[in-house]
């Protein structure tokens, strides 16, 4: 999830310059490779998800899946011939939520992808080579790899780790309403012609110290998201969970792009204490507890 995300000026490739800060969370999603004999066709065969979250609509389990992607760049990246495999993912982490549990699947499937590779192949595929494939990826999956708490510019792969102390609790809450990434950028640069306030937020130097400090109500009152002005735009439904977060919690603010809304609590209790009080007033909406920093994709 992104503590603090502010978004600059367009980019010639289309992207956004971005100052944010990220910190892991530890809800982990398992990705297997299972050798296939007999396999034929490319390196990856099929692929199956098991979902302990809501189900999308749409058919994820296909060749522009990051995970399945991430497999096919290493061996391709190794030069090597090996067995063919098929994925599975269980997938623990909300579905195009904003909290980049697609990219954190595309980590989890380099770092299997390498030890398979290493395995039948012969070929020691090292971190700095993980980090460039996974940069070639997506914006997100470099800091899915490393884990922690880190600040990442450029597209956000740019990282730098940072000191966090201490353990923080949050309950994520998500309002299973689309919002795509794309347009939630393209609404910001709109509406910042219009409102001088969305100015870019790159100075990360109050959360920087709050979590120094390890406080929570330090880091509460650091948190800031330059996209979550659009979406509440897009889907003003947002607005209630935010404010009914910030209520029952320390803060709440949306995570990403969206939908997703993070609440940082005070402690294990109070988390508790906050996802039961947010279910209760958004029993339509999925929502679960959990704590971070949390390390980045590793083998079991």
């Amino acid at each position: 999830m992104n503590l603090h995300l502010g978004v600059g000026d367009a980019r010639r490739d289309g992207y956004h310059d971005l100052l944010t800060v990220f910190q892991a969370v530890q809800r982990r999603e398992r990705v297997t490779l299972k050798v296939e004999r007999g396999g034929s066709g490319g390196v990856v065969t099929s692929m199956s998800t098991s979902f302990a979250v809501a189900e999308p609509e749409e058919n994820i389990n296909t060749a522009a899946n990051l995970a399945w992607r991430a497999v096919e760049a290493v061996v391709e990246d190794a030069g090597v011939d090996v067995p063919a495999v098929r994925i599975h993912v269980d997938k623990r982490v909300f579905v195009a939520g904003g909290m980049a549990g697609g990219s954190a699947d595309a980590a989890a499937a380099l770092v299997a992808a390498a030890e398979f590779v290493a395995h039948y192949g012969g070929v020691e595929v090292d971190f700095h080579a993980l980090h460039r494939l996974a940069a070639g990826l997506g914006a997100d999956v470099p800091f899915c790899l490393m884990g922690g708490t880190a600040q990442g510019t450029g597209r956000g792969d740019e990282l730098v780790a940072m000191i966090s102390r201490g353990t923080f609790h949050w309950v994520f809450v998500n309002p299973r309403v689309g919002l795509p990434t794309g347009r939630a950028f393209t609404l910001l640069d709109d509406l910042r012609h219009n409102d001088p306030a969305l100015v870019a937020r790159l100075d990360t130097t109050a959360l920087s110290r709050a979590l120094l400090s390890g406080d929570p109500e330090q880091v509460a009152g650091a948190l800031h998201n330059d996209l979550q002005a659009p979406a509440v735009r897009m889907r003003p439904q947002l607005l209630a969970v935010l404010e009914e977060g910030s209520r029952v919690g320390l803060a709440a603010i949306v995570s990403g792009s969206g939908p997703t809304v993070a609440v940082l609590c005070r402690d294990g209790e109070h988390a508790q204490q906050a996802e039961a009080q947010l279910r209760a007033l958004f029993p339509d909406y999925e929502a679960f507890r959990t704590t971070g920093p949390a390390e980045g994709a590793r083998l079991d």
